[in-house]
């Protein structure tokens, strides 16, 4: 993902905040709990005043890390950056992204199967339900068709698709 980054990182107005936002966004992480993005975006501003970043740099940072909970559009050049290498996985080449999907799926390794692909399709459905699902206009043309290709083949194996013998790379495009 910091690879990612590096691509539209000169788009950032505080590119030292985006990175870190990017280090801090799940830098704590437990499926069997909700409040992790609070948690990491609280840690973020806290080890930034540590380090001797003023006041409106650590709160910056940490709007940053609660905007990859992906509720609202980012609309500050900064938050879009880091919203979009957050997402950049999701227009990963189709194996790329089969296997993040299979990881997303060990994660959530004690949840039962018919509520994971519920609750996963229902979060996918709502990113294909954007007009975009990138902010940038270069993660945009980078990605936006590959994400959407992707996410309608994960709805579709959520579906049963996979289970009734079509491979996971089979709807990929």
């Amino acid at each position: 993902m910091l690879r990612e980054g590096q691509d539209i990182i000169f788009l950032a107005e505080h590119p030292s905040e985006v990175y870190v936002g990017l280090w801090f966004h799940h830098v704590i992480y437990d499926t069997q709990r909700h409040d992790n993005k609070e948690r990491s975006a609280d840690w973020a501003r806290s080890a930034a005043r540590d380090l001797g970043a003023s006041a409106e740099s650590a709160q910056r940072i940490y709007d940053l890390v609660m905007f990859t909970r992906h509720v609202a559009e980012p609309v500050a050049i900064d938050a879009q950056v880091l919203v979009d290498t957050d997402l950049s996985i999701l227009g990963a080449l189709p194996a790329r992204f089969q296997e993040y999907e299979a990881q997303v799926r060990r994660e959530y390794g004690g949840v039962p199967d018919a509520m994971f692909r519920s609750t996963r399709a229902k979060i996918l459905k709502e990113f294909l339900g954007r007009p975009h699902l990138y902010c940038t206009a270069h993660f945009r043309e980078r990605y936006e068709a590959q994400a959407r290709r992707n996410l309608q083949h994960s709805l579709g194996y959520l579906a049963g698709l996979g289970a009734a013998g079509v491979s996971p790379g089979a709807l990929a495009g």
